[in-house]
């Protein structure tokens, strides 16, 4: 899909709102040219009547409330046409407006997609270069395949969100629900992410045997993609905490983060397809505005709710609410 360039846009924009104000000048004229044309020939009619017709007041009066009626009937067919008119504009602006939105954030995700993807590939390529070509020590080879394997993973977990909101969207993907020990999908996440983060504090306070009505592999990424957005945005000194605990007939999984947390007018917007807050050009965490819109779908499709909230004294905080 090409990209309009802001002059293109607001070019587009002027034309718009251009020709709605004509549609809408070039009506009010015929209103008025009507309205006028209506009343000269009542003047016409009447002045036709002879004074002495002892009937002349009574169609003098039949002109007249002739003429009250074309009226009412101009003012009614005017106005249906107005609102009609002001109606579809409405819908095309505002139906535009979610087109170039999203034509932006397309650009937004394909700008960063590029680089999440090209980062691993070349990391991997160096690494693999590097152990064909030099002989290592024993803990150096093994620290270059673990920094591998790791790239690796996190390839493998950007195909997987990308495929997946796919599948979504499409409405393809077929969840098949069991009774799932979320405690288990949790302490793997939260493994997974103390491996790879190790220089990262990460700490877990996670009841046993929580179980919710779900499919695991859509859990486990709901898990994943909250911790990953706790790493990229909670900062490299703030603590990173995950929680999880049965209560009064609710599940609740929290992840909560140390970072500069989240302005009140972005709280919902995150959670929309491709949106990421900044821009591609200033933005320094990696990412490609499907990580949250994804755990917002799963979130949906498992009866549980998820919002974010303050974090004091800094930070986020991510709750998803499970029905049991």
């Amino acid at each position: 899909m090409s990209i309009l360039k802001p002059k293109k846009i607001s070019t587009i924009i002027f034309v718009y709102w251009f020709l709605l104000l004509y549609i809408i000048a070039v009506l009010v004229f015929w209103f008025i040219s009507l309205n006028k044309q209506n009343h000269q020939m009542a003047d016409l009619l009447i002045n036709e009547l002879k004074l002495d017709d002892p009937f002349y007041q009574v169609k003098a009066d039949k002109i007249l409330d002739a003429e009250r009626r074309k009226i009412a009937q101009y003012i009614g067919e005017g106005s249906t046409f107005l609102a009609l008119i002001l109606l579809g504009a409405v819908f095309v602006y505002r139906a535009t407006r979610r087109q170039l939105r999203l034509s932006q954030q397309q650009q937004n995700f394909m700008m960063a997609v590029t680089h999440e993807l090209k980062t691993p590939i070349a990391v991997t390529r160096l690494n693999l270069e590097t152990l064909q070509k030099r002989k290592l020590e024993e803990a150096q080879q093994q620290k270059l395949i673990g920094n591998t394997l790791q790239e690796v993973s996190r390839l493998n977990s950007l195909c997987n969100n990308i495929l997946l909101a796919s599948q979504l969207d499409a409405g393809s993907y077929k969840i098949s629900k069991n009774e799932v020990n979320l405690s288990e999908v949790a302490e793997r996440s939260v493994a997974e992410f103390v491996q790879r983060f190790s220089q990262r504090k990460i700490t877990a306070e996670i009841a046993e045997d929580v179980f919710v009505v779900g499919e695991e592999l859509l859990l486990q990424m709901l898990v994943n993609n909250l911790i990953e957005n706790a790493t990229k945005y909670g900062g490299r000194e703030g603590e990173i905490r995950v929680l999880l605990e049965a209560q009064r007939g609710k599940v609740i999984l929290v992840v909560k983060d140390q970072g500069t947390g989240i302005a009140d007018d972005e709280k919902e917007k995150v959670f929309e397809k491709f949106y990421r807050i900044g821009n591609e050009e200033t933005r320094t965490a990696k990412g490609t505005g499907l990580g949250l819109y994804l755990c917002k779908r799963i979130a949906d499709d498992h009866n549980a709710k998820i919002e974010v909230t303050d974090n004091k004294p800094k930070g986020a905080i991510f709750t998803v609410t499970f029905k049991t």
